[in-house]
């Protein structure tokens, strides 16, 4: 199965004003290097069309009896990135994603994946997608390994090739020494690791997550983290769900907030272009004095002494800026990103719990 193409997830920092290289000048060509304007062509103009969405959700509407569980839910979770579900209890947030997973029909609108209409072409959508329910159940006769080939043997691959996958994914996520062993045996967050590896099996281009990150220990936590960065690294489209917004802060890059069954717009809708780090030198002073001759604003870290907060445009920025104030002989030991800013825009939401 084809991998989409990664998109760039945001622009590096810029600093290459304030290095000592050369700027490269342009030189116009003399006369006799010229070639004559009747021999030139026009160059060829090309408008490329934009990327079909991994997810987009059209105005989907689903009821039960008098419950709106989800009401006119429209947006898009592009390629290779990872878009957060966000909202509180009884927001429709399952609902939508039972939805967009071809298990549950609404009642009007549409949902696409990678352009298939979920209703109309749901075993060309349903193959695209990796389903991972909040709670994952299974045959707790069955061992992982067994499980795990039953599922590929379903999306229709070979039985050594089912068998293969299985065992990459076990050792993937942790779980060899548990392949042979009834998954009764399993604790809840080795029962969770063995659900995301079932929606991975088949290769996926899209995830979708409900709450994946339950009953998982910290370090399980940070490994699901670099996990679902690589996936959207490797282009595809992942949608999660969690109330865990300071971890989702970590590796989203858009985020999504559902609030009585609807989309609404919070301080931190949409492309989550820029974030706040926080900055720390042995020696406070070159620090402040790096940042304002490269044209960074910064204020003092609220509660510190020496700390300072910035903003910057992502991972690739920051680690240019690291590089940078290494090559200026600054002694600086901290480089971190703050949290809270999924939590500030979640309580900002103007509607009423249920």
């Amino acid at each position: 199965m084809s991998t989409p193409d990664v998109p760039v997830l945001g622009p590096p920092l810029s600093l290459d004003a304030q290095t000592d290289q050369a700027t490269p000048t342009f030189v116009a060509p003399t006369q006799d290097s010229a070639p004559e304007a009747s021999t030139l062509d026009p160059a060829p103009t090309t408008t490329l069309p934009p990327p079909t969405p991994g997810i987009e959700a059209r105005f989907l509407h689903r009821a039960f009896g008098p419950v709106r569980a989800v009401d006119g839910v429209t947006f898009t979770a592009e390629q290779g990135k990872v878009t957060a579900l966000i909202g509180p209890n009884g927001s429709g947030k399952t609902t939508l994603l039972l939805i967009l997973a071809g298990l549950l029909a609404p009642d009007s609108g549409q949902a696409f994946i990678l352009g298939h209409d979920v209703a109309k072409e749901s075993l060309k959508a349903r193959c695209l997608i990796g389903w991972m329910p909040d709670i994952f159940g299974t045959w707790d006769a069955l061992t992982p390994v067994e499980i795990l080939t039953t599922f590929g043997r379903a999306y229709g691959m070979k039985k050594a090739d089912a068998d293969a996958r299985a065992w990459e994914l076990l050792r993937q996520l942790w779980l060899v020494e548990f392949a042979k062993q009834p998954a009764r045996v399993l604790s809840r967050g080795q029962k969770q690791r063995l659900g995301l590896a079932r929606a991975l099996v088949h290769d996926p281009h899209v995830l979708l997550l409900d709450e994946p990150a339950s009953g998982l220990d910290p370090r399980s936590r940070i490994e699901l983290r670099d996990i679902v960065r690589g996936l959207a690294e490797q282009g595809k489209t992942v949608l999660i769900s969690s109330h865990v917004l300071s971890e989702l802060e970590e590796f989203t890059d858009k985020a999504v907030f559902l609030s009585q069954g609807r989309t609404v717009d919070a301080d931190t809708g949409g492309e989550i272009t820029t974030r706040g780090w926080r900055l720390a030198a042995a020696d406070p002073t070159s620090l402040r004095s790096f940042l304002t001759s490269v044209d960074i604003p910064w204020k003092d870290a609220p509660g510190s002494s020496g700390e300072v907060v910035i903003t910057l445009a992502g991972f690739d920025s920051a680690t240019q800026l690291l590089r940078t104030a290494v090559s200026a002989g600054v002694p600086l030991h901290t480089i971190a990103p703050l949290t809270g800013r999924l939590e500030e825009a979640y309580l900002t939401l103007n509607e009423d719990r249920r």
